[in-house]
């Protein structure tokens, strides 16, 4: 398995090195290429290749439109940064900073139109069910995005909110990209719409883990600052959860940590873990996080393909499951 995912990368990173995006002006895309290269899991596009590969036997024919997807969501990031005012992005200034806001907005827009160049040489016959997929996705995401934001300022979410919001804004795109590979290999309806269930659950997953590692991650391994969201006062599924259950001093407690303006950063994060414990949200969230993983999965064993054949999705898709950062 290590082989194939190891070429694939291979594959991935020099479509993105090849593809120059535009010319002139320079500074319109030249802010692209830098985020483009500046790295990553490059897990969506290793998806939709992992995808293919379970009903064609090579997926370079399909890398470009794989670069594709990894370019879409960079475009997110790209906006995203600049409604968020975030000053890095893996590790390197973010475009706004190192340009200027206006400049990434204008770069963010031109690369999505080149999104829509890229797919535009896939046989006709397929085109029009991508573009239908892509753009109810696109839109899904954007959705997400404006539910995130307008979060920052609600008093209270629920728990079914704040999954909704985090299947908009992250793992829809996840199930996209492994629909998208089946869409590219000719699979059945049945299939496309079990990779994408697939995708969707294990995203949500993926992303409650991000809020579990925030919390309790090892700072070595976790490769940012943790309890981040804990000081942001961030609407986690972990702090959803606390609010909902905090009862006495538990609650009085928690609410004071939230409505302080003045507070020593380590000793908030390690008063509000106080309190996760306290009422078990660890455990919770870690029963959660199972639980989408485990209806994923399910969809991956309803696939027609033999076990055989999905044994590097399931083996990638683990991989990510276990991880510790």
């Amino acid at each position: 398995m290590g082989s194939t995912l190891s070429r694939y990368q291979k594959l991935i990173e020099a479509e993105i090195s090849k593809q120059k995006f535009g010319k002139a002006p320079a500074s319109l895309y030249e802010p692209i290429r830098y985020l483009m290269g500046l790295g990553g899991k490059r897990l969506r596009p290793m998806l939709t290749l992992l995808s293919y590969s379970l009903f064609k036997n090579d997926a370079k024919p399909i890398v470009k439109y794989a670069a594709a997807i990894e370019a879409f969501h960079n475009f997110t990031l790209m906006h995203d940064d600049i409604m968020d005012k975030a000053p890095l992005r893996r590790g390197k200034p973010t475009v706004h900073r190192k340009w200027n806001v206006s400049t990434a907005i204008l770069s963010g827009d031109v690369m999505l139109v080149k999104v829509y160049d890229m797919l535009l040489s896939i046989e006709a016959s397929k085109l029009k069910r991508v573009y239908g997929a892509f753009n109810k996705c696109a839109a899904e995401v954007c959705e997400g995005q404006q539910w995130d934001m307008e979060f920052e300022d609600k008093s209270s979410v629920s728990e079914e909110e704040y999954i909704e919001m985090i299947e908009l804004k992250t793992a829809v795109l996840l199930g996209f990209s492994l629909e998208f590979g089946a869409i590219l290999a000719g699979a059945s309806d049945k299939d496309c719409k079990a990779l994408r269930e697939f995708g969707t659950n294990i995203g949500i997953g993926f992303q409650l883990k991000d809020d579990l590692l925030d919390a309790y991650g090892d700072p070595e391994k976790f490769g940012k600052q943790v309890g981040g969201d804990i000081v942001a006062n961030k609407k986690t599924f972990l702090l959803i959860k606390a609010l909902e259950l905090a009862k006495g001093d538990a609650k009085e407690e928690l609410t004071k940590l939230l409505s302080s303006k003045e507070f020593n950063n380590e000793e908030k994060v390690s008063a509000v873990t106080r309190i996760y414990d306290t009422l078990g949200v660890h455990e919770l969230t870690d029963k959660k996080i199972d639980s989408y993983f485990k209806k994923g999965f399910a969809k991956l064993n309803a696939l027609s393909c033999s076990p055989k054949k999905s044994a590097e999705l399931r083996g990638f898709a683990e991989s990510l499951v276990a991880r510790q950062s």
